[in-house]
């Protein structure tokens, strides 16, 4: 039908009728993300990977679109500017792309396949000049994003004696890990667990070997924890919180510039606060309720009593060091990042997590609430002292209240972050 049969058309039908063309929306952030997702559960990515793919795509997507903008903001990786009228959805489409070719090149003509369709839909003068621009700030990311300490993939041997973890575990070089946002990522690692002799170790120790007991059956207790214990397989707890974000983006309505911000605000945080997390795992190489709770007569505290059968709620011990609980400084990190781009933390969602029991999803009246629930899920399952819960969260807020004090800033005006970043 040509323009001038389809507006006559529109007219008879008594429709409101605009000489302006209609832009094809391809939903860029939410389709692109929903490839990085499925690439972290195929390849069953370990949480420090998921956190770095999800970031390289979300700044690639960012850097893409922000670099198109006539008010462009500080960058996170890639200056720009971009070619002028270019389509800056082409241009996000097109970076993703290229990071995930480059992360996840067993499903590359997957990914091909949707680019062709993207930049059909869109169709328009300024498609070709985006998608090369898009092209090229996603290879930038990649070859910014070599070296930066995420492989060779290195280990810590198993410790022993009390108050030690016992296995050897895997990863510990993401303690050194390049950041995307923050100076020094060592800044945020916390101090030291309590000692074993101390009451609050005693007082942790209690609550757990009750809450988190298998012996002692709680359906609630045991859903809560199934429902954020996101493991291999799954989108990892980075991905979750990447989850909620891009459904809260999607219900409010956000352009692609700010949900693109948004996406790369968060999974920057998420990013940093991994190499926090790990730095204190190899530090402080602590012991997992089980065998704490197994071993209580030689921590030195008179108040922990063995119990050499007790088994977590969870089925296992544990495959990292206990402190910090990485559940709940994933969970910090996204929920400050969240309340703060939004200014608030009153806003209502539910979230079916990869691994709730039966996908049935949970309401939350924040995101500040859904945090306290997962790291406190992991006392449930009995894979972490409170003590560890309440450090990580706090590990993960205080990574993201630097991301969002200093990142993705306005170059002139108003940039500072109070109540909401600007």
């Amino acid at each position: 039908m040509n323009k001038l049969v389809f507006v006559a058309a529109l007219t008879l039908a008594g429709l409101p009728v605009t000489t302006e063309p209609v832009r094809a929306d391809i939903d860029a952030v939410q389709v692109w993300n929903g490839f990085a997702l499925d690439a972290v559960r195929a390849t069953r990515a370990t949480d420090a990977d998921a956190a770095r793919l999800y970031a390289m795509v979300n700044v690639a997507i960012y850097d893409a679109v922000n670099g198109l903008a006539h008010d462009r903001r500080s960058p996170a990786l890639v200056p720009g500017p971009g070619p002028r009228h270019a389509d800056p959805q082409a241009a996000a489409a097109a970076a993703a792309h290229a990071v995930l070719v480059r992360l996840d090149p067993a499903r590359t003509p997957g990914y091909d396949a949707r680019l062709h369709d993207d930049l059909a839909r869109l169709d328009g003068d300024g498609v070709a000049g985006g998608a090369e621009w898009g092209r090229q700030v996603g290879e930038s990311v990649v070859a910014a994003r070599t070296g930066d300490g995420s492989t060779p993939v290195e280990s810590q041997p198993a410790g022993a004696g009390p108050g030690m973890f016992r296995a050897a575990w895997s990863g510990t070089q993401y303690r050194r890990v390049r950041p995307f946002a923050v100076a020094d990522p060592a800044r945020h690692v916390p101090g030291p667990p309590p000692a074993l002799t101390s009451l609050a170790y005693a007082a942790a120790y209690a609550e757990v070997a009750v809450l988190g007991d298998a012996a002692l059956p709680d359906d609630g207790l045991l859903a809560t924890y199934q429902f954020w214990s996101l493991p291999a397989g799954s989108s990892q707890p980075p991905g979750e919180w990447l989850r909620i974000g891009l459904g809260v983006a999607g219900k409010q309505g956000l352009a692609l510039a700010d949900e693109a911000r948004l996406g790369a605000l968060l999974t920057m945080a998420l990013a940093d606060t991994t190499v926090a997390t790990v730095g204190a795992k190899y530090t402080y190489r602590h012991w997992r309720p089980t065998t704490a709770i197994r071993e209580g007569d030689t921590d030195g505290n008179p108040v922990t009593a063995p119990n050499p059968g007790w088994s977590a709620r969870a089925g296992s011990v544990g495959g990292t060091p206990e402190y910090v609980s990485g559940h709940s400084s994933y969970s910090g990190a996204g929920a400050t990042v969240l309340a703060g781009f939004f200014c608030r933390d009153t806003i209502a969602f539910s979230h079916a997590t990869d691994s709730a029991p039966g996908g049935a999803a949970r309401g939350y009246p924040g995101f500040t609430a859904a945090a306290a629930e997962a790291g406190r899920s992991r006392v449930y399952g009995g894979q972490h002292f409170d003590f560890s819960n309440r450090a990580g969260l706090g590990v993960g807020r205080d990574v993201a209240a630097e991301v969002l004090a200093t990142s993705l800033l306005r170059r002139s005006g108003p940039t500072h972050y109070g109540a909401c970043p600007r």
